[in-house]
């Protein structure tokens, strides 16, 4: 019997509207109004200098571990642009940009990597996950999210993040499929960042592409230029209005950069090369996008002056608020406390009601610092 070809030939569209040079393709520039253009390069200007200033205070000792975006905000603020506040965002570690964008207080994202329990849950208000440190943990969740929605009948559609390393998980398989199977109101974006810490994003796949991934799932992809806000915001849009339409879920790859470190506890010095970055340095969303504004008289005046007050002032509120108690690490372990973690809950409370002229001099720890053995954790 003859081959009988079942399926035509799949294509995986690549979408780019704003290159790295600043040539628009006009017939592809989405309709936003001044207003938005504003609002959208303000946040992204938001998301690099309070990165920036992350990474500072983590050397300082003042917060702990996090995963800078630098390089990432057109991937990030082009696609949570085309949510509404009833729809449902789900990150990873690495999505700060957007989470301030949907309404995160700068402060308490800085409480969050000082070790503070609080920092990480949303307000009730809010219809965000909290950060996900497990790589690709979340996205059944966002999975599960977006299939209750379409249980209870809402309009509400989700939009998960995630980074290439994460298409190496069986989550994100299982995610997809499910995904695929129930037909659910969800957006997948990848963050193709070209790097899972030090593995390259040639030993994660052999496919070409991580968007042509979704055909297998019966479900539409397409790769964006992810440093190109215009392509990420209009790839973004029509995802999210075929999903509220009741037309499925869209995985959309964003090719993008990391141009810092993956952590601040990583040297990528070790991994890549300063040729590969200075590369995509040339690429950077941030410089692309001011360009475009600047040809539409669109830049305000004293914009990074005004975004670096507004950090100053929430790293100012984050320094005031009260210690963390060391205690609360023991509430949500277990429904019953086992014994040997009830004997180790009742030895550190000891180690807390001890006085200073019990332990030696306490001294001040910064917020985020682990406190040396007998050294009280106290604010400066």
């Amino acid at each position: 019997m003859p081959r009988t070809a079942l399926e035509p030939r799949f294509q995986v569209e690549h979408l780019s509207i704003l290159d790295s040079e600043g040539n628009l393709d006009a017939a592809l520039e989405p309709k936003l109004s001044d207003r938005d253009l504003r609002s959208l390069y303000r946040a992204m200007l938001l998301g690099r200098r309070l990165d920036e200033r992350m990474v500072r205070l983590q050397r300082q000792g003042r917060i702990g571990t996090f995963a800078p975006i630098k390089g990432q905000e057109a991937s990030q603020l082009g696609s949570a642009f085309t949510l509404r506040r009833s729809d449902w965002m789900v990150p990873s570690f690495r999505e700060t940009a957007a989470m301030v964008w949907r309404g995160w207080p700068i402060e308490k994202l800085l409480l969050f990597f000082s070790g503070h329990l609080e920092g990480g849950q949303p307000a009730l208000e809010q219809h965000d996950l909290p950060i996900t440190i497990p790589v690709a943990t979340q996205l059944p969740h966002a999975v599960g999210l977006a299939y209750a929605a379409q249980y209870r009948g809402d309009d509400a559609v989700v939009m998960a993040y995630f980074g290439d390393g994460a298409t190496s998980e069986g989550d994100f398989h299982e995610a997809m499929n499910f995904a695929g199977v129930w037909h659910v109101p969800l957006v997948f974006v990848c963050q193709n960042n070209q790097w899972a810490i030090s593995v390259p994003l040639k030993k994660q796949t052999h496919s070409r592409t991580i968007a042509q991934k979704a055909l297998a799932y019966g479900l539409p992809g397409i790769q964006v230029d992810g440093n190109d806000v215009l392509a990420v915001y209009a790839a973004s849009r029509e995802a999210v209005e075929r999903a509220r339409a009741g037309d499925g879920p869209t995985l959309i790859e964003c090719v993008t950069y990391r141009l810092g470190v993956h952590t601040t506890a990583d040297d990528p010095t070790k991994y890549r090369t300063d040729q590969e970055v200075a590369m995509w340095e040339q690429k950077d969303p941030l410089t692309r996008f001011r360009a475009y504004l600047e040809k539409r008289n669109l830049l305000e005046e004293g914009l990074e002056q005004q975004v670096d007050e507004e950090i100053a002032e929430a790293v100012r509120r984050f320094e005031t608020a009260p210690a963390a108690d060391p205690l609360a690490m023991f509430d949500h372990v277990y429904a019953e406390l086992t014994p040997e973690l009830t004997a180790q809950r009742d030895e550190m409370a000891a180690r807390e009601r001890a006085t200073p002229s019990d332990t030696g001099d306490a001294g001040t720890t910064p917020p985020g610092a682990t406190p040396m053995r007998g050294q009280r954790l106290t604010r400066r």
